[in-house]
């Protein structure tokens, strides 16, 4: 949010009231109504990061809870990445239950030492002695013409960390449900936000039975294909779906949800109705999340399958700043009704990456 559109809604969102239950509400709502209720009922819980107090945060998760809780529990710390979540790890090793903002994945690049050599490995090399009951809330993918150091996907960099759990909520109430989880769970977790899904509505009620946290979803039935995503591709999945329902093609969307682990039996139950699988992915193609899926249901299914499982993905560049070339880059449904279309024998599939742009898989 810019500083005039603040000045505008009357100053500091960490000093007005956190938000409130509602049938349908945004996703950044969501996520601080989960923050408001955890801390309400577990002293040991608070939040730290960059701009998480009288500023309210960057996207308005930490609205009103600088007022509410104080400044000790909602701690505002210099632009020091790697300081401020190595000082998370501790705290969660004595105790407590840190909720760390990093403001943008591509600034948890200087958190890697904290993230990955401390949390994810201290409660292995004790001997299961220590626990590591720490949340890392981040935003990320490509938003509107952040360019190239502000647009990364990192799902590729975090998914191969043994001993970190990786969520990626793609709704409000998921994000309401897998906040709370994580924050109760004693391992560390890293909640990828999406940067474009926090003004997005959707349905929300508090009070519904959660999904296990990992636990992936249909979003949509279908017997021809499956489409697997995340995050924001959820959306032109479905998108593509409705498109494609309309040429007689039924595609079953899955949400993925999680990344680390990866609901590996609901892919399978999915594969073996429809006989096909598209993983689409907004983060580059090679090495990526749409890798291990498609190798683990390779190997788990190869008899099921009656083509090559076909991935969709962002380019294998650095996000460009114009914006034209920057939609470019990434898939959207046209590209997923071409794969879909591929798959089934009925038109040429959308190329990829490497073929678009010369580039060596």
């Amino acid at each position: 949010m810019t500083g005039s559109r603040r000045k505008r809604e009357g100053g500091n969102l960490g000093l007005v009231a956190p938000a409130e239950p509602r049938p349908e509400l945004m996703t950044w709502e969501a996520l601080n109504i989960a923050l408001d209720r955890a801390m309400a009922r577990d002293e040991s819980v608070f939040v730290i990061g960059e701009d998480v107090g009288l500023y309210g945060g960057s996207y308005r998760v930490t609205q009103g809870l600088y007022a509410k809780y104080g400044e000790w529990r909602v701690r505002d710390t210099p632009i020091s990445e790697n300081s401020f979540t190595g000082l998370g790890v501790w705290a969660a090793l004595v105790g407590g239950r840190p909720v760390v903002e990093i403001m943008t994945v591509n600034f948890a690049l200087l958190a890697l030492d904290a993230i990955v050599n401390m949390a994810a490995k201290l409660r292995y090399m004790s001997g299961g002695q220590l626990t590591v009951p720490l949340v890392v809330r981040t935003p990320g993918g490509v938003a509107r013409q952040l360019a190239a150091q502000h647009s990364q996907r990192l799902e590729h960099t975090l998914l191969n960390v043994p001993g970190l759990r990786i969520v990626a909520p793609g709704t409000p109430q998921d994000a309401y449900w897998q906040l709370t989880q994580a924050i109760e769970a004693d391992d560390p977790v890293v909640v990828l936000e999406h940067e474009l899904l926090y003004f997005e509505k959707g349905p929300f009620d508090p009070d519904a039975p959660p999904p296990p946290m990992h636990a992936a979803a249909v979003r949509r039935r279908g017997r021809d294909v499956t489409l697997v995503a995340w995050h924001r591709m959820v959306r032109v999945c479905l998108e593509a779906a409705e498109r494609l329902a309309r040429e007689g093609i039924e595609a079953e969307v899955i949400d993925l949800r999680s990344l680390r682990p990866i609901d590996l039996p609901l892919l399978l139950e999915s594969v073996r109705r429809t006989h096909r699988l598209a993983v689409v992915e907004e983060d580059c193609r090679f090495g990526g999340a749409g890798a291990e899926i498609a190798a683990a249901v390779g190997e788990a299914a190869f008899y099921e399958l009656d083509a090559p499982v076909v991935r969709v993905a962002g380019e294998d560049v650095p996000t460009p700043y114009n914006g034209r070339l920057e939609a470019a880059s990434i898939p959207d449904a046209d590209r997923v009704i071409g794969a879909v279309r591929g798959l089934l024998g009925r038109g040429a599939a959308a190329p990829g990456p490497s073929e678009r742009t010369g580039a060596q898989p």
